[in-house]
């Protein structure tokens, strides 16, 4: 049964098991993105239709609960289960933040499949509290952070992340039925549905992404204190995700409301500034 997780293989906007990661963690911190990948996968990836989808899932929730219990990884999905395994026993990970990821995962799932969008942010934000904070609680968890002020830390972070991550991706998740911009904020800027889904940029679009950008930003300051409480090389593990957040940020709202229509990336040029920026946090 394989103990060791798979290579990182999709393009990341931000570090994942770097070389930053103290090397003991890289595996452990490989078994949880391969988990999240695969159940992300199954929910994105594929012609699979929405029940076909949520069954696979809820076989994949089976499998984590099974394997956490100490049953043998299935062969279905043993790469992904049997180095898992061998990281929840070696580090009592906390089996309810991976099952949390998987909640969001179905969410996204019913979403889609009930042309359903979220209402205002705080119905937002407890879909990002499940599909993004758990990521950097397990991290944490694995540097032996349990306080109460880095765990806040940890999740403004990740909710800036996840929230980034939906501004980057409007070109791609308004066509396929996934919207993440709320009712609330789109009433706010006088936005219809189909006016997003004509991509046709306005001055009423450029101000709900913009303050959508602002939201981000706001929460990613919040939480960027903790790259202080976090010693030595995890420290810089963080500094260079917020500032890879930071520069998508930037990036999308130098786009002015064109990201209805052209997603922005990291790219190499990128390193230095964020390298620099990273320097004087």
């Amino acid at each position: 049964m394989p103990t060791q997780a798979a290579a990182v293989t999709h393009y990341e906007n931000f570090p994942v098991a770097s070389w930053l990661c103290p090397a003991p963690l890289r595996q452990p911190i490989a078994a949880i993105y391969a988990f999240a990948r695969e159940a992300d996968d199954i929910a994105d990836e594929g012609d699979a239709l929405a029940p076909q989808r949520l069954e696979t899932l809820r076989a994949y929730r089976q499998e984590l609960h099974a394997i956490a219990g100490g049953a043998q990884p299935q062969a279905r999905w043993a790469t992904i289960f049997g180095p898992l395994q061998y990281n929840l026993q070696q580090h009592h990970l906390p089996v309810t933040l991976l099952d949390d990821l998987l909640s969001a995962f179905m969410q996204d799932i019913e979403k889609t499949r009930d042309h359903a969008t979220y209402g205002d942010r705080t119905e937002l934000l407890d879909y990002c509290s499940r599909s993004a904070n758990p990521v950097g609680r397990l991290l944490l968890h694995l540097y032996g952070v349990h306080d109460a002020a880095s765990l806040a830390q940890s999740d403004a972070v990740c909710t800036a992340l996840q929230l980034i991550n939906f501004w980057q991706d409007l070109s791609e998740d308004i066509p396929r039925g996934r919207h993440y911009l709320t009712d609330t904020d789109c009433a706010q800027f006088g936005v219809t549905r189909a006016a997003l889904a004509a991509q046709e940029v306005t001055p009423s679009i450029q101000k709900l992404i913009a303050s959508n950008v602002d939201w981000a930003r706001d929460y990613m300051q919040k939480g960027s204190k903790l790259v202080h409480r976090l010693p030595g090389r995890i420290g810089w593990e963080l500094r260079l995700v917020v500032q890879g957040g930071l520069c998508i940020l930037d990036k999308v709202e130098a786009q002015a409301g064109r990201s209805l229509h052209t997603r922005q990336t990291l790219r190499k040029t990128d390193a230095p500034r964020m390298l620099w920026n990273a320097l004087w946090m």
